[in-house]
């Protein structure tokens, strides 16, 4: 999952499961902490999130950490960059996922219904990266952290009351990582809205969003 720039409405279950009469391996299940694949390794399967969150990370030349992207159920992760894998991906909680061969990407001779499917992922993979580059280059620190809670909200929150929980499981460092600034800064933006009242923290890994329409403005730069 990338932040893409909000819009008033997103589509909380954007990739639906993909199904195919000729898979070849059962399901994957991934402890917290335990790695999928590594950067550099041969990519032989694609794998779709059926439950649980992993994460997607590269480390650049002078040791310093990116999270490129964080993978939600329906998610797809592990397509190849030259036949190899161009990112780390471990598990943040217990995961389930559906793996498929490369070559149903790369030809639909065994299924085109499931080579369709996984190329249309593909390209909406592409567009969202894109758009969460453009995000990562010209919002400012609350308005990248806005645009993250918000799309997490839409995605993945669940109503309490007049407001959305959202769960996190991913660290303060990680979503840093993810938006390009500062453990620091994502802290200190995570208070300031929270004294604007947007936001109130449940605990480390548990957000309220209180004013989900002042949490949307922000994120589009409306500071009104």
């Amino acid at each position: 999952m990338y932040v893409t720039i909000p819009t008033e409405h997103t589509d909380a279950s954007p990739y639906a499961p993909l199904a195919s009469n000729m898979l070849d391996r059962s399901e994957t299940r991934l402890k917290s902490g335990a790695y999928l694949y590594y950067e550099g390794d041969e990519v032989e399967w694609l794998y779709q999130v059926t439950s649980g969150v992993l994460r997607l990370t590269r480390l650049l030349a002078d040791g310093r950490r990116q999270v490129i992207a964080f993978g939600y159920p329906g998610d797809i992760v592990g397509f190849p960059s030259s036949g190899i894998h161009h990112t780390d991906c471990d598990a943040l909680t217990e995961v389930r996922l559906q793996p498929f061969r490369r070559s149903a990407l790369e030809n639909g001779d065994g299924d085109p219904q499931l080579h369709q499917g996984l190329l249309q992922a593909a390209l909406r993979e592409i567009s969202a990266m894109q758009d969460h580059f453009l995000m990562l280059g010209r919002k400012s620190a609350s308005e990248k952290l806005a645009s993250f809670l918000y799309v997490m909200s839409d995605r993945v929150g669940s109503d309490l009351g007049a407001y959305r929980q959202v769960t996190l499981p991913m660290s303060r460092s990680d979503i840093a990582d993810f938006l390009g600034l500062t453990t620091e800064t994502v802290s200190r933006t995570f208070t300031q809205l929270r004294k604007s009242k947007i936001i109130a923290i449940e605990n480390i890994h548990t957000i309220i969003i209180q004013r989900p329409t002042a949490l949307l403005g922000l994120s589009l730069g409306d500071r009104d």
